[in-house]
């Protein structure tokens, strides 16, 4: 099991340029590195190397380029004019959405860098291919980090309204046995106090403390002809205060909406109820009723496929017991 909070700052830098720079200079002076997460691929290519460098929460999702579900090509430019699209929506902090010639546009802002945006992603409405402006007045010949957080979830997490997945603000479990469970609820509700009480009774994968990707795929049945669906939940580099982040999935199994309460109780949804407290806990880009609608619909899915239930627990070693004595 990886903990990122074990993995001493300098060691985890310099595997980030060994990996994430596998920057692979070709004949026309071209580097690329690329990550995955949840089942989205994402490549960034461009003509410096030094733009090339990811964050070391991205380290254990770094692959080798290739065929990718979302390609940027990376450019610096002199700077970057102020925006004059639609706003779509305000994040409140460094980020904003705009609408540009029906493709999108995320400003980044900070007033401690400049009062121009620092960098600016054009995007197509289906996220598979994008541009990313580095401002170099902001930048000047410093190296890049140009998938800084929130950038990288923002792509995935628009990328999944494209797929039959979505993020949820959870703690993914899977037991010795195999047994994966997923525990949600909202900050405070106990998801990094689970995790922790998980590991120190038991040996066990974390997938992440805080958030999780759940998707449906299509896997081989028995008969070649037939496939089956399979509903997964996939680690992600986005770790709470417990600090798990693991790039593998699992088959899931049961859902389990965390609440502070006594007596470690365990009450079944109806799926009508599990899509409401599901969606409640999701990440879905709220300015287009299609992503919505979409998150709907997947959700409801997941709610006649999983087993959910509310689980109201006191956080000490007997509400760990009582999931692994729990049968459905």
């Amino acid at each position: 099991m990886l903990e990122l909070s074990d993995i001493r700052s300098e060691q985890i830098i310099q595997r980030v340029q060994e990996i994430s720079s596998r920057v692979i200079a070709e004949s026309t002076g071209t580097h690329r590195c690329a990550f995955r997460v949840g089942g989205i691929s994402v490549q960034l290519h461009g003509t410096r190397d030094t733009d090339m460098t990811m964050d070391s929460t991205l380290l254990p999702f770094c692959v080798a380029p290739g065929a990718a579900d979302i390609s940027i090509q990376v450019e610096r430019v002199p700077t970057l004019s102020p925006t004059h699209g639609r706003q779509l929506f305000d994040s409140g902090s460094v980020w904003r959405l705009y609408e540009s010639e029906g493709d999108f546009q995320f400003d980044f802002k900070s007033s401690a860098v400049s009062v121009a945006p620092y960098k600016r992603l054009l995007v197509d409405d289906q996220f598979r291919r994008a541009s990313l402006l580095l401002n170099d007045q902001c930048f000047k010949e410093d190296r890049a980090d140009p998938l800084e957080y929130p950038l990288d979830e923002l792509l995935v997490m628009h990328r999944l309204t494209q797929e039959q997945a979505i993020e949820l603000h959870g703690v993914g479990i899977v037991a010795p046995d195999g047994t994966s469970n997923l525990f949600i609820g909202h900050s405070g509700a106990g998801k990094s106090t689970t995790a922790r009480l998980w590991t120190s009774l038991h040996k066990v994968e974390i997938l992440s403390d805080d958030r999780i990707i759940v998707r449906a795929e299509t896997i081989a049945g028995n008969n070649a002809l037939t496939p089956s669906t399979q509903v997964f939940m996939y680690g992600t580099p986005w770790h709470g205060e417990a600090h798990f982040a693991l790039p593998q999935r699992a088959p899931l199994h049961r859902i389990f909406v965390l609440e502070h309460g006594l007596g470690n109780v365990i009450t079944q949804l109806s799926p009508s109820q599990a899509v409401s407290e599901l969606f409640a806990r999701s990440f879905v880009p709220f300015h287009r009723h299609q992503y919505v609608d979409h998150a709907l619909s997947f959700l409801e899915r997941v709610a006649y496929t999983i087993p959910c239930y509310r689980y109201s627990f006191e956080p000490d070693e007997r509400a760990v017991e009582k999931i692994f004595q729990f049968n459905d």
